[in-house]
């Protein structure tokens, strides 16, 4: 439902093919783009970094056009849709153009931004964002920010939520950033639209003593009842030491980690119980801890239990887990360090066996984006060095990379190349990792000259719809410029190509033109970089 007076016309914002409106070529970087760049990654610029910076109007000028422009509405709608089909790599950004619209002194963009709250906002912690950038905007201004459209949007937001839903969300997330659950209800002045949401606010703002008292002797609905049982569980973890309580807590009632306290984790059979209902994507996460506190130990039965889930195809298949996810997890593992490098444990060798089976059996999960890539890798030039912001060797992630196009996208050619050399590379699917990635290195060491690979695909009429360029080196090209060649590519096949140049160890490259849509920097690597490299392709953004 459309709110009122907002158009359901959407010129240009809701066609995915710019290079279809009239007048506009397929390269050209125009403001609906540049939106669509910052709602993905947080930068107008054709580059996607892994490390986040701060957003602020100077990073979303494009956005702030179309809002002075009177496309407020429709801005609102591309947030919406791109939230919705899962093209938003980083939430921020788009909770900071939403902020920015609700801000906004025309009516119907406001009404707009503020209608589509739960939408967006689908978790407490993009609430908290949200009011936290709209609290920075307007920072210098003499008006608060809590009027009457604020409240109001805050209030529905809990409202229209499932009572059981909420009290879960709720009791695992209670603040963050700054802001709590109690903050917004006080400032929003909410007036519970039903009982059983009655029952959280007093819970919120009021505590588990005043809940009690007002429900403990009341003839409750089946509903209500629920939620009061489910607070007392959680209430009950939260004071209690007693070992096997909690265990029977967390199994009867299926309790999350965020909703133990800390010195619970330090028990063992604590985090058995816990690991018999963790998500997959969890356990990843937590097998450094998990051996550091011999919760799995060499030989025994919670080792083989999560040894079989780790590489269930059924388990890694429903949660989506990406190959990249179980190499990260792989590589962070096989440290035996911890991040703060508190934390320190001896690899197991069972699991390090089963992550390398996992990461091959997750390749089901890659949806093929039907595009014919060519993939050229340059990192022969330091074989120890890592992808920034990550544990991963270069050419490890390079090859992994590559095997997911490979075994995904039935185009692709893979290449390697260095100063004045391209070699196709004989990469198949059935290649595990390690042969794929001694296959990448074969060609000497020299200076990375970007433009080759588009110069080898001309010279051998390959048609190519995306190019992909990993690289350790800081972007350099010879006589030829790839920018100038990846257009006489263009021209000569009559295919709008694309340039996605990875520096997997920079910090900073300046290789794609920010006014050309088809090419993009990506500095380091990540599983953004992924979703990233995708929203390209299918000329998403």
């Amino acid at each position: 439902m459309e709110p009122s007076g907002c158009t359901t016309t959407k010129i240009l914002l809701m066609n995915d093919h710019t290079e279809n409106v009239v007048g506009v070529q397929p390269w050209e970087v125009t403001d609906v783009a540049r939106l669509r760049r910052f709602l993905c990654y947080g930068s107008e610029s054709g580059v996607y970094s892994t490390k986040e910076h701060r957003l602020g109007m100077e990073s979303a000028l494009a956005l702030l056009a179309m809002v002075q422009e009177g496309k407020g509405c429709e801005v609102v709608e591309e947030i919406k849709r791109l939230t919705q089909e899962g093209q938003i790599v980083r939430s921020n950004p788009s909770l900071f153009a939403m902020a920015v619209c609700s801000q906004n002194s025309d009516v119907k963009t406001k009404q707009a931004a503020y209608h589509a709250l739960k939408e967006v906002c689908r978790l407490p912690t993009h609430l908290f964002t949200f009011v936290q950038y709209k609290k920075e905007l307007k920072e210098g201004m003499r008006c608060g920010i809590w009027g009457r459209a604020l409240r109001k949007a805050v209030a529905e937001w809990y409202n229209e939520q499932d009572g059981m839903s909420l009290a879960v969300a709720v009791t695992k997330c209670k603040q963050r950033g700054g802001w709590s659950h109690q903050d917004l209800l006080r400032l929003s002045h909410m007036k519970p639209a039903n009982e059983e949401i009655a029952l959280l606010s007093k819970y919120i703002t009021k505590g588990w003593k005043e809940v009690q008292g007002a429900y403990n002797e009341k003839e409750n609905s089946e509903e209500v009842a629920r939620i009061v049982s489910y607070l007392e569980v959680v209430e009950k973890v939260k004071h209690s030491s007693d070992e096997a309580e909690v265990i029977h807590l967390i199994e009867e009632h299926r309790l999350d980690r965020d909703q133990l306290l800390t010195n619970h984790l330090r028990s063992k059979e604590i985090w058995r119980a816990l690991l018999r209902e963790m998500p997959i994507a969890s356990v990843l996460t937590a097998l450094g801890k998990m051996t550091a506190d011999k919760v799995l130990e060499p030989g025994g039965s919670d080792l083989a239990t999560v040894c079989e889930r780790i590489q269930s195809e059924a388990v890694l298949k429903k949660a989506k887990i990406h190959p990249l996810s179980v190499l990260v997890a792989s590589e962070n593992y096989k440290r035996g360090l911890g991040n703060r490098g508190k934390v320190k444990w001896e690899p197991d060798s069972d699991i390090l066996k089963t992550l390398e089976s996992a990461f091959y059996k997750c390749f089901i999960n890659v949806e093929p984006m039907g595009k014919r890539f060519v993939v050229a890798v340059d990192i022969s030039t330091s074989l120890n060095s890592t992808v920034l912001g990550s544990l991963v060797n270069s050419v490890v992630a390079a090859a992994a990379m590559t095997m997911v196009l490979v075994r995904t996208e039935a185009e692709t050619q893979v290449v390697a190349y260095s100063e004045g050399v391209v070699g196709p590379c004989t990469i198949t699917a059935d290649m595990p990792l390690a042969q794929v990635t001694a296959e990448l290195i074969k060609i000497p060491s020299g200076c990375t000259d970007c433009a080759l690979p588009v110069l080898w695909a001309s010279e051998n009429e390959k048609l190519v719809d995306v190019f992909i360029i990993f690289t350790n080196n800081e972007a350099w090209f010879g006589q030829a410029n790839p920018l100038e060649t990846l257009r006489m590519y263009r021209h000569k096949t009559g295919i709008f190509s694309k340039l996605i140049v990875c520096g997997l160890t920079s910090n900073g490259l300046s290789i794609a033109d920010p006014e050309d849509r088809g090419m993009l920097d990506i500095c380091g690597f990540d599983l953004g970089a992924v979703d990233i490299i995708r929203n390209v392709a299918l000329d998403h953004i």
